[in-house]
């Protein structure tokens, strides 16, 4: 049978190993739940990600935007010119960009911009609906040590020496976005260890401790969020990166806890795991294994701005947004309709589709960045809302184009 024919089984079957996950480099887990910390989300996971519809974006006019007049949009000119600082490479987008770097960060004209430059186009779901899920995740702030110590006793580790990692794409075209993840065994490359096979002792590991954290709940959560900062004993801060993954799938450790009855449903928040950790702290160690996925780290230098979202630029607090890049194109701008985290106040405003996700999977689907820290946390923690959304393209770029 030709590869052309066998090449989309193959990716199947190793999706379904575990074995298989997107490349792209990003602040969000390669392998995480479907909204990293939202209230009940690491309980319920859907049992296959929403596929996205062969025309995700259809024609739509201004007056259709929901909410287009009301926003401050001074307020995301940095981050449309930090998309720009990619996007100008790209001969449809070279214009707007020049355009966008000259123009004032004030509403009136960025308004005038973007009405006379680009076309909205509504984004909808394979089953023709206009409304999908919009989360949040944030950047953590952890206390640490580059030294271990009774207080700071749980590693975060960089990427082990022996971690196989095969991009398919590069020698078959049908496998493009996919990687392959794996050790050797002799001749044979085997399944990479598990995070419960990857303890403090396990040799992989040896020389690879980056920095020691307090807390292991909140090292766990920061394998989900993919990107945080370490709060060093001399105050100074190390920020650190999403570099790799074992590749086993994601299991919820909520869903565990639900299962096992120890906590209801509706308390399967991050905050419910970390009190439930700080209540039983004998069986955090089975707690965290029900979850075979772990992350490796790398050290990244602390520039002041967000973390590197996967457009390789930093990400804006309340304008940077997580997509599903087969639906909407990685950079562009995008006019986001949804309320606030756990009510029904209004939140419309232009975001930039920065950043990619394991789990942000469909066409109308987001993940909101809201910042560094606790208040940022509390935020994101609480939000799975609905919402719509509309891509704006230059007027001379087509979706299909777009989206490829």
């Amino acid at each position: 049978m030709p590869l052309r024919q066998l090449a989309p089984a193959l990716g199947a079957l190793l999706l379904l190993a575990g074995c298989a996950l997107p490349p792209a480099a990003t602040t969000k887990s390669e392998a995480q739940c479907v909204c990293a910390a939202c209230p009940a989300c690491p309980a319920v996971e859907p049992p296959q990600p929403p596929r996205a519809p062969a025309r995700p974006l259809q024609a739509a006019r201004w007056e259709e935007v929901k909410g287009w007049g009301g926003d401050n949009l001074a307020e995301a000119h940095g981050a449309l010119l930090a998309s720009c600082s990619v996007l100008a490479k790209q001969p449809a987008w070279r214009g707007v960009c020049e355009e966008a770097r000259a123009l004032p960060a004030q509403d009136a004209a960025l308004r005038g911009f973007f009405e006379a430059r680009f076309r909205p186009w509504r984004v909808v779901n394979p089953d023709e609906s206009r409304e999908g899920l919009v989360t949040g995740y944030y950047e953590p702030l952890l206390r640490g040590s580059r030294e271990r110590s009774k207080t700071f006793a749980h590693a975060i580790y960089g990427v082990p020496d022996d971690l196989l990692v095969v991009d398919l794409g590069e020698l078959y075209p049908e496998l493009k976005n996919f990687r392959l993840r794996g050790r050797l065994d002799g001749r044979k490359v085997v399944p990479y260890w598990s995070r419960a096979e990857l303890t403090p002792q396990a040799p992989a590991l040896a020389g690879k401790a980056l920095l020691w954290v307090a807390d292991p709940i909140e090292l766990f959560f920061l394998q989900v969020q993919g990107s945080g900062r370490v709060e060093l004993p001399d105050g100074r801060h190390q920020r650190v990166g999403y570099a790799e993954q074992n590749g086993h799938p994601y299991l919820s450790i909520g869903r565990w806890l639900v299962e096992k009855g120890e906590l209801r449903l509706e308390d399967a928040s991050m905050q419910g795991i970390q009190a439930w950790a700080r209540a039983n702290p004998k069986r955090v160690g089975e707690l965290l294994n029900a979850n075979p996925s772990f992350v490796f780290f790398r050290e990244l230098p602390d520039s002041g701005g967000g973390p590197i979202g996967a457009l390789g630029v930093p990400l804006t607090p309340g304008r940077s947004i997580a997509v599903d890049p087969r639906a909407i194109p990685l950079g562009a701008p995008v006019f986001l309709s949804t309320t606030q985290p756990g009510s029904e106040k209004l939140l419309q405003r232009l975001v930039l589709a920065q950043d990619t996700g394991g789990a942000i999977k469909g066409a109308v689907r987001a993940d909101f960045f809201w910042g560094f820290g606790a208040e940022a946390g509390a935020l994101a923690g609480r939000m799975r809302q609905r919402g719509e959304m509309w891509a704006l393209l230059p007027v001379d770029l087509l979706p299909g184009n777009a989206t490829k």
